[in-house]
């Protein structure tokens, strides 16, 4: 019996409303709605269907003042969303009204941001490696840390009592959590590692570094258990899709690679014409967001995403 290819045959669309660049492209909990942060100092909302294709609405949420530089949806709240920006602030937003509902201004300009899986806290990460950690009920600080270290993406594990930080040495630092007190550092790769996601089934983290390799960790025993080597650029961004069987990465190369978490092999390629700053699965469908350095052929910028998986285009 012939093996299916996966991911064989399957299109992508192309989703166009923002005025510059998108940073970041994000699923909420139940997989039905797509956030997109830009430099144009908006985030977009737009409503997906896996399987129509009725013309998408979407909606903007204004506010920021400087790039949208990443977002995140509320793990347990299907319809709130909250976004770092260049602007210092941090805000939540309620996209049934499209209102700012919360916010917080910060010490620096914040590009990276996640929720604990259990929805209480939000982590922010800004340009000085200072790390903040929010209360989600408040919208205030409740740990503020500096590093002496350039500190990436961040990631809780899915339980919260663990904090990881991506750093430019090469490490990852294991903090526990609420404590912050360091547990571990573990020398990952070569270059500086950029980019961390955690495994849906909780068994594996991976990690993504400028020496262009993505190493997956058994979370439990803290030890890499194998690299992907596809891509040949700085990895910027990596996702585990919603079964954790294969892992998506990307880079200046001109495609996104999917590798089979399992048996670490490339099983398909999305050729893309720009370098990608963000990829992410949907939490229920095989569908993969991404979005890059689009310029159309004026050397602007497209402001575009597009989502892998369509059966039509």
């Amino acid at each position: 019996m012939a093996e299916t290819i996966p991911f064989k045959n399957l299109h992508s669309r192309e989703y166009q409303g923002h005025k510059k660049k998108v940073h970041s492209v994000a699923w909420n909990c139940i997989g039905t709605k797509l956030a997109s942060g830009s430099v144009d100092q908006t985030a977009r909302v737009w409503h997906i269907e896996p399987h129509g294709h009725s013309k998408v609405k979407d909606l903007e949420l204004k506010g920021h003042t400087d790039s949208v530089d990443q977002l995140c949806w509320d793990p347990k709240h299907a319809d709130l969303i909250a976004t770092a920006s260049g602007d210092k602030t941090v805000r939540l937003w309620d996209v049934r009204s499209g209102k700012c509902s919360q916010q917080a201004e910060l010490s620096g300009e914040n590009i990276n941001i996640t929720y604990k899986p259990d929805g209480t806290h939000v982590a922010v990460g800004n340009r000085d490696d200072e790390l903040t950690i929010l209360d989600v009920r408040k919208f205030k600080p409740i740990h503020k840390r500096k590093f002496n270290y350039e500190v990436n993406e961040i990631a809780w594990n899915m339980s919260g009592d663990m904090f990881f930080l991506t750093t430019g040495n090469g490490t990852v630092e294991v903090l526990g959590y609420p404590s912050l007190q360091a547990v571990d550092t573990l020398t990952a790769h070569t270059a500086g590692c950029y980019c961390i996601a955690i495994d849906p089934l909780g068994r594996y983290f991976a990690v993504g570094s400028a020496d262009s390799l993505v190493s997956l960790w058994d979370i439990s025993e803290m030890l890499c258990v194998r690299t992907f080597t596809k891509l040949e650029w700085p990895v910027r961004t990596i996702s585990f899709n919603h079964t954790g069987e294969y892992i998506a990465s990307a880079s200046e190369d001109l495609f996104i690679d999917i590798s089979n978490v399992e048996s670490g092999r490339s099983v398909h390629q999305i050729p893309c014409r720009a370098a990608m700053n963000s990829v992410e699965w949907n939490p229920k469908y095989n569908l993969l967001a991404y979005a890059g350095d689009d310029k159309n052929k004026y050397q602007a910028d497209e402001g575009v995403f597009r989502i892998f998986g369509f059966e039509s285009a």
